[in-house]
């Protein structure tokens, strides 16, 4: 652990600049007092000079929207971050949530010369081998990669997603800077230890390390793809292979309405409401039935095709339930939906993997007063993933630790939800929902689950006595080599120990208190020289020290309040 802790720390330092520079950007927005809590200033040299006008520009600006700006500022690394934080109500209250989930990923495009550069390297051939045509004036352009339309050679349109040159190890670096941070806050910011800021930014490293990887986002395309396959509701764009790496993604072009833009729907004379509840339904369909989602459904990653199709697009991002977790989360709504605080309690215990007799104090009560303020209007009106986000926040209050695909999934309903009510105000989701939670409940006890779950247990009781001679003879041959030991532990005493420590410590200071004293007083009385004023000078010591001894003594019984 301590080799690992100074690995890291070497690898970070080695990046002084760039972490000088990710300092300066916290200290230009405000965070002077987190950055002197984890002492940084001072070991990187920095001495910050606050300007007048621009910093007095900042200070008018909420907390929130600063740490926003910051990592807008820092680059992609940190607008990961901020991203995944805006997923997480158990981290951050509520303002910096909603304002992280504004972050922009969107930079100034880089030279066409520079696409070319990375196109041809990835392809190994000259660009006019395999695209009749590419669009120089780029779709979008993030942090991490940006888009180009184009044309294969055999005519079909395309889009071409390309890697930003480099991008990977600034990543690298910011991931390596952002890990010594979280083991500073982990140290110095007693009340963060709880969250594992070093988790966090492991989560962001192994999102990071997926979306610089386009071949595991067209991985996720198909997946998806075979999800609904056959279905003519669902339009995925097709991956050309051929022409995919890890920095090049070439899918087909779609053409389509943003999902969002209610008049361009109007003008195609789309029905909205058809719309929404096939969004709704796909959505839903996706967490519930398959367990693999689209962790970013906002409405520029969804479009709309003649005939009310859906097109999801943008797949880099997705999240993952089991079927546990499906069940469990299928158990909340389902106590949402009946307002039963104890079920609705008993599903926030199992979604955070809760021990089977962990219940605590105060959590039904809780749930119970969230209900009855929130719940009292019809289920149609109510924002179904900000009440279940608040309810997770809720448990986040008793330390219970949700799993951070239940966060994303919360995050992907609340922007359906969001999308849904945009296109048909009058939706109910929650209705929507019903027969896939009611399917979901009902299938433990299908028949097929009930044999799934006693083969299983069969498997694992024929392991266990398969293994169990051989783990009794091992064990009995630990003994008779003598190699065995066995190892008492008593929990809780450590005070009653401390106590007797004490009491010991201070019964013996008493002993040679009192020896002093007495010894000290046979020697003024026996006239042993030397003398200081007819009175012997190492009775005066002895009486000095057996003063300053009792004084010290008196004061450390004060001090713990028991004379």
């Amino acid at each position: 652990m301590l080799i690992n802790k100074l690995e890291n720390l070497g690898r970070a330092f080695q990046h002084l600049q760039r972490y000088r520079d990710v300092v300066k950007v916290f200290l230009k927005y405000g965070y002077d007092d987190l950055a002197h809590h984890l002492h940084l200033p001072k070991s990187l040299g920095l001495h910050w000079k606050r300007e007048s006008a621009e910093h007095a520009a900042i200070l008018q600006m909420s907390q929130p929207e600063r740490l926003r700006r910051a990592c807008e500022e820092l680059g992609p690394t940190f607008v990961k971050l901020g991203q995944i934080l805006s997923t997480r109500p158990n981290l951050l209250p509520p303002a910096f949530t909603e304002e992280l989930a504004k972050l922009q990923d969107q930079v100034a495009p880089i030279p066409f010369s520079e696409v070319r550069k990375v196109l041809e390297a990835e392809l190994q051939c000259p660009l006019e081998e395999v695209f009749a045509s590419v669009d120089e004036q780029p779709l979008a352009a993030a942090s991490i990669a940006q888009v180009h339309r184009a044309r294969l050679r055999n005519g079909a349109d395309a889009v071409v997603k390309v890697q930003r040159p480099g991008i990977r190890h600034i990543v690298e670096v910011d991931l390596e800077i952002m890990r010594h941070l979280a083991e500073l806050m982990e140290k110095h910011l007693e009340g963060w230890r709880v969250h594992r800021p070093a988790e966090v930014v492991a989560e962001i490293s192994r999102v990071l390390e997926k979306e610089l990887d386009f071949t595991v986002e067209a991985a996720h395309m198909e997946r998806f793809a075979r999800q609904f396959a056959g279905e003519p509701m669902v339009c995925v764009p097709k991956v050309f292979h051929d022409f995919t790496t890890r920095q090049v993604l070439t899918m087909e072009y779609v053409d389509g309405i943003k999902a969002s833009c209610v008049e361009e729907l109007d003008a195609a004379q789309l029905d909205r409401r058809e719309v929404a509840r096939r969004i709704a339904d796909l959505v839903i369909r996706q967490v519930f039935v398959h367990g693999f989602f689209h962790a970013d459904p906002h409405p520029g990653n969804i479009h709309i095709l003649p005939g009310q199709v859906i097109c999801f697009l943008d797949f880099g991002m997705m999240g993952y339930l089991n079927q546990r977790g499906r069940e469990d989360f299928a158990d909340l709504v389902w106590g949402i939906t009946r307002r039963n605080e104890i079920v609705v309690a008993a599903a926030l215990l199992k979604l955070s993997a809760a021990p089977p007799e962990s219940n605590p104090q105060g959590l039904e009560a809780d749930v119970a007063e969230f209900m009855h303020q929130h719940f009292y209007r019809p289920l149609k009106e109510l924002e179904f993933g900000k009440l279940v986000t608040q309810l997770v926040q809720l448990a986040a209050k008793y330390h219970l630790r949700t799993p951070p695909d239940f966060f994303i999934m919360l995050k992907a309903v609340s922007a359906m939800e969001g999308l849904v009510r945009r296109l048909h105000p009058d939706y109910d989701v929650v209705g929507h929902a019903a027969p896939f939670l009611k399917q979901v409940r009902l299938g433990r006890f299908s028949p097929k689950r009930l044999m799934e779950s006693f083969f299983e247990f069969g498997m694992d009781f024929t392991g266990l006595a398969r293994e169990l001679p051989s783990e009794l003879r091992r064990i009995l041959a630990q003994f008779k080599s003598g190699e065995t030991k066995v190892i008492f532990k008593h929990d809780g005493l450590e005070p009653l120990t401390s106590s007797l420590d004490q009491i010991s410590n201070r019964i013996a200071f008493s002993v040679v208190l009192a020896a002093l004293i007495i010894g000290s007083s046979v020697i003024v009385h026996a006239g042993i020289p030397p003398k200081w004023h007819d009175v012997p000078i190492i009775g005066i010591l002895g009486f000095v020290i057996a003063a300053l001894m009792g004084f010290r003594l008196l004061i450390a019984i004060i001090k713990h309040g028991k004379m």
